[in-house]
């Protein structure tokens, strides 16, 4: 097992450079509360020069521009990441998990899934060489017309830590298959597979500069993206606050953003579930990850009818969830990732408790456990709309409860929010699940069950969830832009202004 993490640089222009002004960041195991390293802290210098080099690779890589090569040939360059992301897939998963809290059997599922996102891209890279020059049908024979998909060109790319590596192949997959270059910008709470994906980039013979990593403080290493005039779009994960900064810097230079955002999504639980079937699904919805997914159902809706048995099932399942280290077998819940949202977590719910909520379970540190940023699974009743723990995002293990009598009462409390990110509805009638699906405000919905994610699927949300989509098709299409090619075909002179000679 590892116990220190790599030390790196950052990647710029396919080479290893040391930060300009020498700053170093410590990475911190949330598990242990250590410092297990160290990762390279960006400044706007640093990030200028990686810009610098993403512009030379998109129009002049060395002879051969990176946006003009066939999408097969960029489909060797991905295929070969998602290679070594399997073959190192044990180290990888092992540095995520000391580096970020997850339990060891999620971060390796992860390293599965950031391998299968980098594979689905490599096929659509070579499927838009077919695409290119499809035909537009117009009212007019003298003319014919065709479209071109080409990259939007230099990309910031900025990702969260909840998800450090998959969050990155989200975005990086589909930017270099679109054929754009990009600066990637990971959290600083948790960068270490990052610079181990520049690793990864430099060992397969990724062009130089089509592929930059910084690492750093947000002010410092992330800023400069949206606002600079040679970065063309920027794509982010994060806190609604941030995206709205990110929305601001790139209006002043008419810059496109894509931006998945905040979420407090809702699960509505109907009567005529398989009670254990729903409960599992329920804890899963909001402790998978230990409870830090922007899409986390952690408004459990609940109809009146099956309430009190469903709840004691739920709060009795909850109370056996082991709760470890990440590297213990059957591991289901680790550490929150730092001291910050540690303790952010934790007055979120003091405040229920002082708002009139009662605590069903959790609600503190393990007794067993002394050290790390661990929080108990918790569930949180007697709670009404108007409280802070059911409107604000707690971005950690907690799960609040209400209950409702009628559908049309359920999807009304589920929509009566800022956020519209994911829902999910559980109930064993096909015609109800239509229903919920269509009315819930989401741009995800999941019927009985809550959080699968495939990257053949979009993902995205609407509100203050943000806007654009991830994944599928739709995540390709956010790196490219389409250009419109018409042609004057006749042998004939256009005629609208007569000769000289024939005035």
């Amino acid at each position: 097992m590892a116990s220190k993490v790599p030390i790196r640089q950052l990647f710029i222009d396919g080479e290893w450079r040391a930060p300009l002004k020498g700053k170093r960041l410590p990475v911190i195991n949330p598990t242990t509360e250590e410092t297990i390293g160290e990762i390279p802290a960006a400044t706007a210098e640093d990030v200028e020069i990686a810009i610098k080099a993403a512009r030379v690779a998109f129009t002049r890589n060395r002879g051969k521009d990176w946006a003009r090569t066939p999408g097969a040939f960029r489909a060797k360059y991905l295929r070969a990441i998602a290679a070594k992301v399997i073959e190192r897939k044990s180290e990888l998963a092992e540095l995520e998990a000391l580096d970020s809290g997850k339990p060891l059997d999620e971060t390796a599922w992860d390293m599965d899934d950031v391998a299968g996102c980098f594979e689905f891209y490599a096929d659509l890279a070579e499927a838009l060489d077919s695409e290119q020059r499809a035909p537009v049908s117009l009212p007019m024979e003298a003319f014919k017309s065709h479209v071109l998909k080409e990259p939007i060109g230099v990309v910031g790319l900025i990702t969260p830590w909840n998800y450090p590596l998959l969050m990155a192949a989200w975005k990086v997959a589909p930017a270099l298959a679109a054929g754009c270059t990009a600066i990637l910008k990971p959290s600083e709470l948790t960068s270490v597979t990052c610079l181990e994906l520049a690793s990864i980039c430099k060992e397969i013979g990724l062009p130089p500069g089509v592929l930059n990593i910084v690492t750093g403080l947000g002010p410092e290493a992330g800023a400069p993206l949206p606002a600079h005039p040679d970065v063309d779009k920027v794509a982010f994960t994060g806190s609604t606050a941030t995206g709205r900064a990110i929305m601001t810097a790139a209006a002043q230079v008419i810059k496109p953003v894509s931006l998945e955002l905040g979420g407090k999504s809702p699960i509505l639980v109907f009567e005529d579930v398989d009670i254990e079937k729903a409960a599992e699904w329920a804890m899963f919805g909001c402790f998978w990850t230990n409870g830090q997914i922007c899409s986390a159902t952690s408004r459990l809706l609940v109809q009146e009818s099956i309430a009190d048995e469903f709840i004691k099932k739920l709060v009795n399942w909850t109370k056996s969830i082991k709760i470890s280290d990440p590297f213990e077998k059957g591991c289901r819940l680790g550490p929150v990732v730092s001291e910050g949202q540690y303790k952010k977590i934790l007055n979120f719910i003091s405040v229920a408790k002082e708002e009139g909520a009662t605590v069903l379970c959790g609600g503190r540190h393990p007794e067993h456990l002394k050290k790390g940023y661990f929080i108990e699974p918790t569930i949180i009743g007697n709670v009404n709309p108007s409280m802070q723990i059911w409107r604000e995002e707690v971005f950690g293990p907690v799960l609040t409860v209400m209950t409702f009598r009628t559908e049309e009462e359920a999807i009304d409390i589920a929509n009566d929010s800022h956020y519209a990110l994911g829902g999910a509805v559980l109930s064993n009638n096909a015609d109800l699940c239509n229903r919920v699906s269509e009315h819930l405000q989401a741009g995800i919905v999941w019927v009985n069950c809550s959080q699968p994610c495939f990257c053949q699927a979009p993902w995205g949300g609407n509100k203050r969830s943000g806007f654009g989509r991830e994944l599928g098709k739709w995540g390709l299409e956010n790196y490219l832009i389409v250009k419109q090619v018409t042609e004057y075909v006749s042998n004939d002179p256009w005629g609208w202004y007569p000769p000289p000679s024939k005035l």
